[in-house]
């Protein structure tokens, strides 16, 4: 066996169900699981409409590239929402099944193993990006993002000597778990120091499409690198997906989209590593892409949810509400995955400790003493829950 298999942590969620083996929790009390960011709007009609009458496509295998016509709806879309000059369909777009594959694969196609390897990392972070760098014989590097700083990656922490060996760096905008999302003089200072040291930035935005003000969405990278005069996206690749845009998790729908010459060679890989996406997904997804009015709908239901709990939580937890994406990311009087415990024996409701998403940096672990929330549920749930949360007695 792969013997970096061994080197990869537990994930975030058994270490969860451990946490939790030993607690019954008050039968009285229906489950609220706000620990996991899996959305639970209901989908839009019309994308499911769209799927059921492509089914006849499971008949056909699909392309790799994926269909024309999706990448251009992709390119489309991403043309309108980032205010680009241009995003060639054909050689800066591809389909691939998900985000979170794609996150993973990339790193195995980018990581040349003849030399150290080293990949950077936000602290906290999905934890795909490090088991992304471990299977691919690299060794993380980790930012951490904190309060004293913002939640900002603070780049100048590494020396030259570290950025010589540096060969990916995962960035997350808006960030999970802090919803913060990267400014352009951030972004600027990052694409410096890639053309420096000749490294390739993959831009995590999975989150881009939940945010509060319809008037100034999130800035990204292809944004940002048009603003900066780099159109041609050199080592800039983003990641994005329907999931918590549409609704539609269990799809798995996404691109990845940027620099020509990076998606050319990471295609190569994909048509080893066999994750074409569906021709029904295909189609739905182009349905989806070509269509706002429900992305518009579904922000405007976070918002609620956010103006609903944060007073209240905040009042009892350290938080306030993110820059973007729907997660409440609140400070803990006590240990946090005694906090989670309790929650859950007493409330029957389910937070994820902070120090489960996040690596100990200089003796210091950036998410101890913070939970995640995820408020996905519907708004009366999330009532519930925060109603509960507010009477947990500390």
């Amino acid at each position: 066996m792969n013997p970096d298999l061994d080197r990869l942590h537990p994930y975030p969620f058994e270490q969860l169900r451990q946490l939790f083996s030993d607690l019954t929790p008050p039968a009285g009390l229906p489950h609220i699981n706000l620990s996991i960011g899996e959305p639970k709007h209901a989908t839009p009609p019309f994308i499911l409409e769209a799927y059921a009458r492509a089914l006849g496509g499971v008949a056909n295998y699909p392309l790799t590239a994926g269909q024309p016509a999706l990448r251009e709806a992709i390119a489309a879309w991403a043309t309108r929402r980032y205010s680009l000059k241009r995003l060639d369909p054909a050689t800066q777009v591809l389909p691939v099944a998900g985000s979170r594959e794609a996150l993973f694969s990339f790193a195995q196609a980018v990581i040349d193993r003849t030399c150290p390897a080293r990949v950077v990392s936000p602290n906290p972070f999905y934890q795909i990006y490090e088991g992304a760098a471990l299977l691919a014989g690299a060794q993380p590097l980790y930012l951490p993002t904190t309060p004293a700083n913002g939640y900002r990656m603070e780049f100048e922490r590494l020396s030259p000597l570290d950025w010589a060996s540096v060969q990916l760096v995962y960035v997350c905008t808006p960030g999970n778990p802090t919803g913060r999302v990267m400014t352009l003089e951030e972004w600027g200072r990052l694409f410096e120091l890639a053309d420096r040291h000749n490294f390739i930035i993959a831009s995590d935005e999975c989150y881009s499409e939940i945010y509060f003000d319809e008037a100034t969405p999130p800035l990204g990278a292809l944004a940002a690198a048009t603003q900066l005069g780099r159109d041609r996206f050199d080592r800039v690749v983003i990641f994005s997906s329907l999931s918590k845009r549409s609704n539609v998790p269990g799809m798995r729908s996404g691109f990845v989209a940027g620099d020509a010459e990076v998606l050319r060679k990471f295609l190569l890989y994909r048509t080893y590593h066999g994750t074409a996406m569906s021709p029904p997904v295909q189609t739905a997804s182009i349905t989806a892409w070509s269509d706002e009015a429900h992305v518009v709908a579904n922000r405007r239901l976070y918002a609620q949810k956010f103006a609903q709990a944060t007073p209240v939580i905040s009042k009892h937890l350290d938080c306030g509400r993110p820059d973007a994406a729907f997660y409440l990311w609140a400070r803990t009087p006590i240990a946090d995955t005694e906090y989670a415990r309790r929650l859950f024996a007493e409330k029957n409701v389910t937070v994820l400790p902070g120090s489960y998403l996040s690596r100990s940096v200089d003796g210091m672990n950036p998410g101890t003493n913070f939970v995640r929330i995820a408020l996905v549920a519907e708004p009366a749930e999330v009532a519930e829950a925060t109603a509960r949360i507010a009477s947990l007695k500390l």
